[in-house]
């Protein structure tokens, strides 16, 4: 009985930890390479938006998850405080929301909430 009480707090133990630890993953569901930001890096990028007051970019359509940014509006480096994983990709402020771009396609793959 002893074994399975501890087996069973051990499990429980187990399995918080992994919650605690877990990363947001966002599929854009338009056949894009999932996102992977984890929630300490999305405070991150608010914080570096805010702090470098960055000027949203104006377009006649709304950038969205999916579509391709215009070829007339610049594309930004990522910071590589923003996390490993996101320096491959470029960025655009629109709208108060950060929009990752494959630089390679222009394609927009994540909105960072």
């Amino acid at each position: 009985m002893k074994k399975l009480l501890l087996l069973s707090a051990a499990a429980a133990l187990i399995s918080t930890g992994a919650i605690a630890q877990s990363t947001v993953t966002t599929t854009t569901g338009t056949g894009h390479a999932t996102v992977q930001i984890e929630p300490e890096y999305r405070t991150k990028i608010k914080t570096y938006v805010t702090e470098h007051h960055v000027q949203p970019v104006r377009t006649k359509e709304k950038i969205i998850v999916g579509a391709t940014v215009p070829s007339d509006v610049e594309l930004e480096a990522v910071p590589t405080d923003w996390g490993p994983s996101l320096t491959k990709y470029r960025y655009v402020y629109s709208g108060d929301r950060v929009m990752l771009v494959d630089p390679g396609t222009r394609t927009v793959v994540q909105e960072v909430e």
